[in-house]
């Protein structure tokens, strides 16, 4: 009987897809549950749910703007730029408008040019303009930052008044914020943020106690707020992280060193800091310990960088979120480090990336510059400092600067003076005259150290400012002129001096000066000096005429005090005391006079007499092996004996001599460790 064949089962009907409302309920309940507070895990998977819904949307209704948009947004909230990007790359045939969001991509990709391009022509609303403000903030051009900001004081923005501070400090107008407050009618301590920006502003105006007070009520609003909100514990100090790490600067700056570094190491030590709190935090630990620890250091900084890298590069997140500013000194602080370390191959590495990170900055060159000194090619730095400083004469001052720095301890004075002469705007401040002035001493061109000097007066002359050194210009070239054999152009001045303000010392160094060429006038100008007192029954001529007193050692010189009388005052007379003597001593009978000599040791004594030394001592002992006569044995050979035999006696004769030698120069050296006590 054949089997019987198996019915195939009956495929499942297909269900019908969902109808297109119920998506569209259920992607929104995923958008609102993903705005609620909880976890980043959390709102990701909602936001991942929202995201997968909106795929179904599209397969019912391909191109429908509403999906598109819940899509792209979700994306932008979990992190992947990359998938908006693709998503809006897609949708480019569709009438959908996505430059906005597009740019906001950009920004967050730090293509920034690209993102400032596409928002020319997007329509002016309130959030492209901010995005706009926060692009041109990133690029640095906090000016025209700052105008957006003031053109949108009278639009109803949330949390305006927290990026306006922000903006107004990076453009160097931090005193300008409280003003502004008051004109927005915002209190500092309105929020944590805002009253952490505020905090900032004091410490760029040198206020920092203000600031540490602020900082501290910014921690305890802010631990409400977060508290209020259901944050956990370690979220809390997360968001609170710059707040930490500014009251510890705030601490450096009040001059509190240990505190700083504690709070610093603390930061780093519980690793709950976002990142660019962290990075801060590790680079003023190492600025406050300096060249302390250099491979601490070292380590601390690899905490930043971009992992699997072998060259330093910091993180991508730190490139984003910290400024151009904050990235340099800790770039700077790397270098300072491997040069410390003396890691030159590393250094060099490094400070060759420096231009391409920073263009348009002057802290590449001067790195570059540190290098070579290391390397003592102080001829090589002395040359690109020069070119830098023709080719970018912005920055001349500084790098001028520091090319002087470099030639004047390299011995190159010529160079040093020469580099000091070309910053204009310093020449008459009274600490580059007297380093000028040096320089040019030390290359012997006196001439040029006296024209430098005959220009700073110039200039004092002619200036209003009420701190005016003239006096002070004056006296130093005086006294240059006098000290180089210009005795009339030394004169001139020590005279100007003494009209202008009549200064005891120019009118002595006028009397010094008139020494020189006419002793009437210098007499004339003496006879202005106010007598010495205690010196006026002095005859000068009688002093001239004696040979001097006698120095006499230990010996105190007392001068009676002189009063305008005439009249010296006696001497007051010290009451004489009995003297002490030791217990049971009688001074009407005290017996024989100590001996004078004993304090001296007993060798070195009148009354010392050596003993007698033994004979037996003196044998002669031959080295191990060797026969040993007796001496009618000795007295027999004579002077045919062996070589060998007085060669060995004479190495023991010279053994003997030193051993004495040695002796003796330790009793001396014991006589003197006597004396010495004594």
């Amino acid at each position: 009987m054949a089997p019987k064949t198996k019915e195939k089962p009956k495929p499942a009907p297909s269900q019908p897809p969902p109808a297109i409302e119920d998506l569209f309920t259920s992607l929104n309940r995923h958008i609102e549950r993903s705005k609620f507070k909880q976890s980043v895990e959390v709102e990701r998977s909602y936001l991942e749910q929202a995201v997968k819904v909106a795929d179904q949307v599209l397969l019912i209704a391909p191109g429908d703007e509403d999906a598109m948009r819940c899509k792209v947004v979700a994306l932008i909230r979990a992190d992947d730029i990359d998938g908006a990007l693709s998503t809006i790359q897609s949708s480019q045939k569709l009438p959908i408008c996505f430059r906005y969001f597009k740019a906001y991509c950009l920004y967050r990709q730090n293509k920034l040019d690209e993102a400032l391009e596409l928002l020319k022509n997007q329509e002016s609303t309130s959030a492209a303009t901010l995005l706009k403000s926060q692009i041109l903030y990133r690029l640095g051009e906090i000016d025209a930052f700052v105008d957006i900001y003031e053109k949108l004081q009278k639009s109803k923005i949330d949390c305006l008044e927290i990026n306006f501070v922000a903006g107004l400090i990076s453009a160097g107008r931090a005193s300008e914020v409280q003003k502004t407050l008051d004109g927005l009618r915002v209190k500092a301590t309105s929020s944590f943020e805002l009253a952490y920006n505020t905090a900032c502003s004091l410490v760029e105006r040198n206020k920092y106690s203000d600031a540490e007070q602020l900082l501290l009520a910014a921690r305890r609003i802010g631990q409400e707020t977060l508290t209020d909100e259901n944050y956990a514990e370690d979220e809390i100090e997360t968001e609170l992280a710059p707040i930490a790490v500014q009251l510890a600067y705030a601490q450096q700056l009040l001059g509190n060193k240990q505190e700083a570094i504690g709070a610093y190491a603390d930061i780093i030590k519980r690793n709950l800091a976002d990142e660019s709190s962290l990075a801060v935090a590790v680079n003023n630990l190492i600025a406050l310990k300096g060249p302390k620890d250099v491979s601490d250091s070292l380590k601390k900084l690899d905490r930043i960088k971009e992992k699997g890298m072998q060259n330093f590069q910091l993180a991508g997140v730190l490139e984003l979120k910290l400024s151009s500013k904050q990235k340099e000194a800790i770039y700077a602080n790397r270098m300072l480090l491997l040069l410390h370390a003396n890691k030159m191959d590393q250094a060099q590495e490094l400070v060759a990336t420096l231009p391409d990170l920073f263009p348009g900055s002057v802290m590449p060159v001067l790195l570059q510059a540190a290098v070579l000194v290391r390397e003592k090619k102080a001829a090589r730095v002395e040359e690109i400092l020069g070119q830098h400083a023709e080719k970018f004469p912005d920055q001349s001052k500084v790098v001028l600067l520091a090319r002087a720095q470099v030639a004047a301890a390299a011995n190159h004075p010529h160079i040093a003076a020469e580099s000091l002469a070309k910053i204009r705007d310093i020449q008459h401040i009274p600490g580059t005259v007297a380093t000028l002035v040096s320089l040019k001493e030390r290359a012997g061109d006196i001439k040029g150290a006296a024209a430098v000097l005959d220009a700073a007066i110039k200039w004092w002359l002619n200036s209003m400012t009420e701190d005016n050194r003239l006096s002070v210009i004056m006296q130093e070239a005086a006294s240059f002129k006098l000290r180089h054999g210009r005795e009339e152009d030394a004169f001139h001045l020590y005279e100007e001096l003494v009209k202008m303000h009549g200064s005891i010392e120019a009118l002595v160094g006028l009397v010094t000066t008139a020494a020189h060429m006419d002793v009437d006038k210098a007499e004339a100008y003496e006879k202005k000096l106010k007598p010495l007192p205690g010196f006026k029954g002095v005859d000068v001529n009688s002093l001239e005429k004696t040979y001097g007193a006698k120095h006499v050692e230990g010996a105190a010189h007392v001068v009676p005090e002189v009063h305008e009388e005439g009249r010296r005052e006696k001497p007051k007379k010290r009451r004489k005391r009995k003297p002490r003597y030791p217990k049971g001593f009688d001074p009407a009978n005290p017996g024989p006079p100590p001996d004078p000599e004993r304090w001296l040791p007993r060798r070195e004594r009148s009354s010392y007499r050596p003993k007698r030394k033994d004979k037996r001592a003196a044998q002669v002992r031959g080295s191990q092996g060797a026969v040993v006569r007796d001496k009618h044995e000795a007295g027999a050979s004579g002077t045919n004996s062996n070589p060998s035999n007085s060669t060995s006696s004479q190495v023991i004769s010279a053994k003997g001599a030193s051993q004495n030698a040695g002796q003796q120069s330790k009793a001396s050296s014991k006589s003197s460790r006597k004396k010495s006590r004594n």
